[in-house]
């Protein structure tokens, strides 16, 4: 595997260390390491491990510099083959994100820290997984930045036991003590309140001395100056010295006596707990933040609260005077380091991370039109799960066609759009793609190829985006599909997408819809409300088309007509509808002698499923249950006038279409421009009536 890491600086410092160990096992390990920095003093100990460096300005916060950082990491990550490119920082994992972008490296961060400006710091919750070295850093992660539980992986920091294997000196009876504080001088360190403890404790044992190892950063020289005042007010010449950072704190450590930790905001970790337990050196630490996750109070050191300079003060005399705890402390704090934070397991883990990285996928289907339109979509998605069995597949769909999805053991869940309430208007839209991108997807496939859908779909952040470049802003994608036909039917249409990712079209191609035990339990009750639950001689009929396309209707007085025919040779006739076509049905019961079964507005559309499949034979113009009979294989016969066949007829085996060539069709026109309707009502009863007749036949 072929790792790059990328961080703002190699000077010495937890994060840095952790890079630089995690690196080193890499190679070890027959990995490619590569670390990207502005440079620092930790570098030429990084390049003596086989880790290419590459030093360029990654830690400044200029918008100009980080789009020039982009191109460069990009050519980086593509002449090196990277495969996974984890950032450790802000600044660096906004130039990563986007260099990953037009790239097949994984991208994935390291939160070491709490983050404030929480504009900024979004990225690093952008990941598809994302790496917290605590508890608390995780509930920070999701509670502050919406980054889901599931999206979290908790991997401690470590370190590699072998630097601090350094003998100690343990002098019976030593004259002093030797207390450490190691960190970078900022006031969220808390050395003021370690330097105001420690004046307490001079009070008590006069025999100590103090170092304070780390140095403050320039935006802060004026803190640590701040600091070297309050040694002298509270009279602690003599005894603190300010060492600076160090690159022997084995050593220090192995003279050290008890080391503090003395943070009073939440801290992410504290790597340096475990540098102490590792060369044996009990603790005091403030229980801050992911202090709590390596420490054991009373067992494995001892916690005090933030700013409580009389506690910390305390329990620092209680090591210094009772040796036998401090052993105990050290005893069992060696112990959990073992059990939990060696860099082997941390590194094991992290590799573990890559792999799952690399392994997934998650894909959306976007299909947000018309009920049929959803019933269409089904063998593409059973295509895209036997092209990608492992991914993740997710089916954006209208709130109205949800429930033709609800069942379907294509795709691992549905995110609705609900078009006329929640995501009304393009304001609106443009807010629920932050829904979108919390998914991370890697790919989107836009079937409903609208300017809204194409939209989402570039706002939604995928790696990769597949569309027609059809006039509506496919050029937002990220892979329009330029050239391809309109006249095919609408599996086979989308099918020209789906060439693109190496999927192909076939002749056996067939609609799905899955109705549950309960849908089937309602629709029995419903026939036995109308005395058809013996019945089999069945034929269905569907009353109208949507309120949007008037043309598409076959005539009412032919419908009556009709059913007076089907119940002549003892065929019960059910009709089915929407609300809408309730007064239609109740005209349609005037014209006839027969009295069908009327379902109308009383099904859903896996119920309508489950009722058609009751039937020998469906009949109905160009809608959506023309596509629903298709799914549960029923025989179909279907009337065309407004519409071209060619380009709407689902796949079905046992479909009969009656559509009259004529002059004026298809006119793809709501209203009839010659209002004649002479389309449909050019399509007899008679004519059905035969078609009926043959499909019974075949199906005795």
């Amino acid at each position: 595997m072929k790792v790059l890491q990328i961080l703002p600086e190699l000077n010495v410092g937890g994060v840095e260390t952790g890079t630089v160990d995690f690196a080193q096992y890499l190679t070890r390990h027959g990995h490619t390491s590569i670390v990207v920095s502005h440079g620092g003093e930790l570098v030429p100990l990084l390049e003596q491990s086989g880790t290419k460096h590459y030093t360029l300005p990654v830690h400044k916060k200029s918008l100009g510099g980080m789009f020039r950082m982009v191109k460069a990491l990009r050519r980086i990550i593509q002449d090196e083959g990277v495969d996974v490119v984890h950032a450790r920082s802000r600044v660096p994992a906004w130039i990563a994100y986007f260099a990953c972008r037009t790239t097949k490296a994984a991208f994935i961060t390291t939160c070491h820290g709490y983050y404030n400006n929480r504009l900024f710091s979004q990225v690093m919750g952008w990941p598809k997984l994302v790496i917290v070295p605590s508890e608390a850093i995780g509930r920070h992660m999701r509670d502050d930045f919406g980054v889901s539980s599931g999206s979290l992986r908790c991997i401690p920091r470590s370190i590699d036991m072998e630097k601090f294997n350094v003998p100690r000196e343990e002098t019976p009876g030593k004259s002093f003590y030797t207390i450490a504080i190691i960190g970078r001088i900022t006031p969220l360190k808390g050395h003021t309140f370690f330097l105001k403890s420690m004046a307490k404790v001079a009070r008590v044992m006069p025999n100590i001395r103090i170092w304070v190892i780390g140095d403050a950063p320039p935006a802060k020289a004026s803190y640590k100056r701040e600091l070297e005042v309050l040694v002298r007010q509270s009279g602690l010449q003599g005894r603190v010295e300010f060492l600076g950072n160090r690159r022997d704190i084995p050593q220090l450590l192995s003279h050290s006596d008890v080391l503090v930790l003395s943070t009073i905001t939440e801290e992410a970790f504290g790597r340096v707990i475990l540098e102490a337990q590792a060369a044996g050196v009990p603790v005091v630490a403030t229980s801050v933040g992911g202090v709590v996750d390596i420490i054991d109070d009373g067992k494995t050191g001892l916690l005090v609260l933030p700013k409580d300079t009389d506690a910390m003060a305390r329990e620092v005399m209680r090591v210094l005077k009772d040796r036998q705890l401090a052993g105990q402390l050290v005893e069992a704090g060696r112990k959990k380091l073992k059990e939990k934070f060696t860099l082997d397991q941390m590194a094991l883990r992290t590799i573990q991370v890559y792999e799952e990285l690399l392994n997934t996928l998650n894909i959306l289907v976007i299909k947000m039109s018309s009920l049929g339109d959803v019933v269409l979509v089904t063998p593409s998605l059973k295509a895209l799960r036997e092209r990608f069995p492992q991914a993740k597949i997710y089916c954006l769909v209208g709130k109205e066609s949800r429930h033709v999805l609800q069942n379907c053991p294509y795709v691992d869940g549905l995110i609705i759009y609900d078009a006329h309430h929640k995501q009304k208007g393009w304001i609106r839209t443009i807010l629920f793609s932050h829904k979108l991108r919390k998914y991370r997807f890697d790919k989107i496939i836009d079937f409903q190829n609208s300017r809204k859908s194409h939209l989402l779909a570039f706002l939604s952040f995928p790696r990769e985006s597949y569309g027609f470049k059809n006039g509506k802003w496919g050029s937002l994608l990220s892979h329009p599909l330029r050239t391809y036909r309109d006249d095919l039917p609408p599996v086979e249409h989308q099918f020209q997408l789906l060439k693109t990712l190496d999927i192909s079209y076939s002749e056996n191609m067939r609609l799905e819809l899955w109705p549950s035990a309960r849908d089937r339990a309602y629709v029995r009750e419903l026939l036995d409300s109308e005395w058809l639950g013996s019945s089999t001689n069945i034929v269905g009929m569907n009353i109208a088309a949507s309120q949007k396309w008037q043309t598409k209707n076959w005539l009412l007085e032919s419908m009556a007509r009709l059913c007076d025919i089907l119940a002549g040779k003892n065929i019960r006739v059910l009709i089915t509808g929407m609300e809408k076509d309730r007064w239609r049905g109740q005209e349609l019961l005037s014209k006839t002698r027969s009295k069908p079964a009327v379902f109308i507005g009383r099904t859903d559309i896996l119920h309508l499923a489950v009722l058609i499949e009751k039937c020998k034979v469906y009949i109905t113009p160009d809608s959506a249950p023309m596509h629903v009979a298709a799914a549960m294989g029923i025989p179909v016969i279907a009337f065309f006038g407004p519409t071209d066949s060619k380009r709407h007829r689902p796949p079905a085996p046992k479909m009969v279409i009656l559509e009259k060539k004529l002059s004026c069709a298809p006119c793809y026109k709501p209203r009839c421009p010659m209002m004649t309707h002479v389309c449909m009502r050019d399509i007899s009863p008679e004519e059905v009536a035969g078609r009926v007749m043959e499909f019974m036949e075949d199906r005795k």
